[in-house]
């Protein structure tokens, strides 16, 4: 195989990882990733609006917490949870095609 796609703990979604160059790919198979790619990319936004979920039940624990190690691990918690939003963000905004072969 010459492509995959692995799913990544961290974002929630699989992401494409080329084994071959782009180039390697005969058109059928670019063409066979980049719906697969649309398939994954048609879930990001579901999958940004759970982390805010998250974030806000952490925030609204924060606001309440007195215990200052509990504060700062639902703040270490929140920060993870808004990088993961980033990353989510910029996987969804970049164009299929630049995304699979420069990110790889």
């Amino acid at each position: 195989m010459k492509y995959e796609f692995v799913y990544d703990e961290r974002l929630g979604i699989g992401l494409p990882v080329l084994h071959d160059a782009w180039e390697a790919l005969t058109e059928a198979e670019r063409a066979e990733l980049l719906h697969e790619w649309e398939r994954v990319r048609g879930r990001i936004p579901d999958r940004i609006m759970q982390l805010e979920k998250t974030i806000v039940e952490k925030q609204n624990r924060l606001n309440t917490e007195d215990d200052f190690p509990t504060s700062c691990r639902l703040n270490t918690e929140i920060a993870e949870l808004a990088s993961c939003i980033t990353d989510l963000h910029l996987w969804f905004r970049a164009d299929q095609d630049v995304s699979v072969k420069g990110h790889y």
